[in-house]
């Protein structure tokens, strides 16, 4: 692939206070796409606080476009319901991993500190910190067009041989 930068790994962690979308409960997964790229987590049934712990690998190129996230809650008979989506802008994601380039940078340095604001979707600080020779970011994404939810998720750097 041209325009390579290398891949990134979403580390779709947990749900928290997800909407119900069945009688007292939903069957949540999460859909993550980066321009053409589509990728999904496994269904968790009947759980609203759900725990995925899943890897989920994107290719990243020039130009950087966003991560968006879809949380769906699987049916049988109809449609999937929605239950709230988030955007997450990899910009400020991919500019710490070349700020590590060519650099000893000792581990636990905290690359760059990312507020909640309304042009976001961060729920709190999060931090772009180096450790273990990788560029991490833990985060907690607030879902979007839902009465309530969060998501979960981290962010890790894997670096391609050219």
């Amino acid at each position: 692939m041209e325009n390579q930068l290398g891949l990134l790994r979403v580390r779709i962690i947990r749900g928290i206070n997800l909407a119900i979308r069945d009688l007292r409960s939903s069957d949540p997964y999460v859909v993550v796409t980066m321009g053409k790229q589509k990728l999904k987590t496994r269904v968790v049934k009947k759980n609203v606080n759900p725990e995925w712990n899943e890897d989920l690998t994107l290719c990243i190129s020039e130009p950087i476009l966003p991560i968006k996230l879809q949380v769906y809650d699987k049916d049988t008979f109809s449609y999937d319901d929605k239950m709230g989506d988030a955007e997450l802008n990899v910009v400020p994601f991919i500019d710490a991993v070349r700020m590590t380039r060519f650099k000893n940078i000792p581990n636990g340095v905290i690359l760059s500190r990312i507020m909640p604001s309304q042009q976001n979707c961060y729920s709190e600080e999060s931090c772009i910190v180096y450790e273990n020779g990788k560029v991490v970011q833990n985060m907690f994404l607030r879902l979007r067009n839902v009465e309530c939810g969060e998501i979960q998720l981290q962010l890790q750097w894997i670096d391609v041989p050219s």
